[in-house]
């Protein structure tokens, strides 16, 4: 049976949604301006920044000298026999104060504060590595949000196409040159047309709810503004990307993770450095003898290094190798990563321009041009075709977008602070 209210449930919808985005009234932020708010109220670069400020204050204190030591003793006390216990029963008895400090080798202290230095340079990094991972996921989110109302956008826009396909339907069906089968079929194609609306109207929310995390807001509360920066255009050269590996995000760590190994192998080296103390001592016996006076100083011999000290270097050094290895390796990965980042936005950027260009104003004439060809008394079948396929690319070409806007944003959040602004 053919119903009649399929307009009035496409305006319904219509109607829904747009007084449902009027009292959402969600806040309109562009771009730029999402992205720098995310980073400037993110907890995880917050965490990094704490990091960064304790391996501060460690380095700080890397090369100070040990605290001095206060000592206070009796000596020589009897415990046996009639004079146990008793301070004035020998002569050797004596109450002793103290204090010594100890002076650890200056290499040692150097390769400490070079050790201290280079786990601070290492916590710097992560800062900006995570900072960049914030401006990039943000950028990601809120892409994906104008890909997603873009989307819902056109579908809504072609509402209007299904409600005149339903007038016609019915008029040449009231006039016996039509069929109710074709009546139905465009009460069908309006449905499926709800159904895509209700679709990206869905996905629209979900994204909103992934920018909201970033944003620290309600999914309610922020909705894209504006549009994207150019996503045809990289902020950085191809040429300066695959120059600029060792400055890139995941690469950026291990520069301070090597520094930090060598400086872990001078540390183990100067193990050999004998450390040294000096120390004074009053002691104070009773009666009428003599008060003592104690000067010390002792020194560290280092005389078994090949099964000590020795291997505590070959350990370390070990431990560079791997350092230097897995650098290199991460050095290599992220070259791959960056052609592959690059190609997969080339070949979006293009299939989205194609979409732009040529497809979309094809689908759209294609379907326009069916329907007059129903109106003029022709077959449906063609405008049911034409508007499935026209459905389609717009559906894909949101995809295509979100995609693009993913590549984009992977290459253009590589490079660290001055060149985080594309």
């Amino acid at each position: 049976m053919f119903r009649t209210k399929s307009i009035s449930r496409l305006l319904g919808v219509a109607a829904l949604l747009c007084a449902g985005a009027i009292s959402a009234a969600p806040a309109q932020l562009g771009f730029q301006a999402a992205v720098e708010r995310a980073i400037r109220i993110a907890p995880t670069l917050a965490a990094r920044q704490s990091q960064a400020l304790a391996a501060r204050e460690e380095a700080g204190r890397a090369a100070a000298l040990p605290d001095p030591k206060l000592s206070v003793a009796i000596e020589n006390l009897p415990i046996t026999g009639a004079d146990a216990f008793d301070f004035r029963a020998d002569e050797m008895t004596m109450k002793r104060v103290g204090v010594m400090q100890e002076f650890p080798a200056r290499a040692k202290r150097r390769a400490q504060q070079a050790v201290a230095d280079r786990l601070l340079d290492q916590a710097q990094a992560l800062t900006v590595v995570e900072q960049l991972s914030v401006a990039r996921a943000t950028a990601e989110a809120w892409i994906n949000v104008w890909a997603a109302e873009r989307e819902l956008a056109a579908l809504q826009g072609l509402g209007q196409q299904s409600a005149l396909a339903i007038r016609v339907a019915k008029a040449r069906l009231g006039a016996g040159t039509g069929t109710a089968v074709d009546a139905m079929a465009t009460q069908a194609s309006a449905l499926e047309l709800e159904n895509k609306i209700e679709a990206a109207d869905a996905a629209a929310e979900g994204a909103r709810s992934t920018l909201a995390r970033w944003l620290d807001a309600g999914s309610t509360e922020v909705s894209s503004s504006g549009a994207p920066p150019d996503l045809s255009v990289l902020p950085t050269s191809e040429a300066d990307l695959l120059s600029s590996i060792e400055r890139q995000g995941p690469v950026l760590p291990w520069q301070s993770r090597e520094a930090g190994a060598e400086a872990e192998v001078a540390l183990a080296t100067a193990q050999k450095r004998p450390d040294w103390s000096i120390g004074a001592a009053y002691g104070q016996r009773s009666g009428s003898r003599s008060d003592m006076l104690t000067l010390e100083f002792s020194v560290q011999l280092p005389l078994f290094t090949v099964n000590r000290q020795d291997r505590g270097i070959a350990a370390r050094r070990a431990d560079l190798d791997a350092v230097v290895a897995a650098h290199q390796e991460a050095r290599r990965a992220q070259l791959e990563a960056v052609r592959r980042g690059l190609a997969e936005w080339k070949g979006l950027n293009r299939q989205v321009v194609r979409k732009e260009r040529e497809m979309l104003p094809l689908a759209r004439d294609r379907a326009e041009t069916a329907l007059a060809g129903y109106r003029g008394g022709g077959e449906l079948q063609p405008w049911l075709e034409a508007r499935r396929d026209e459905l389609e690319l717009h559906i894909e070409h949101a995809r295509h977008l979100g995609e693009l806007g993913r590549a984009w944003a992977a290459l253009a959040y590589l490079l660290p602070t001055k060149e985080l602004r594309p």
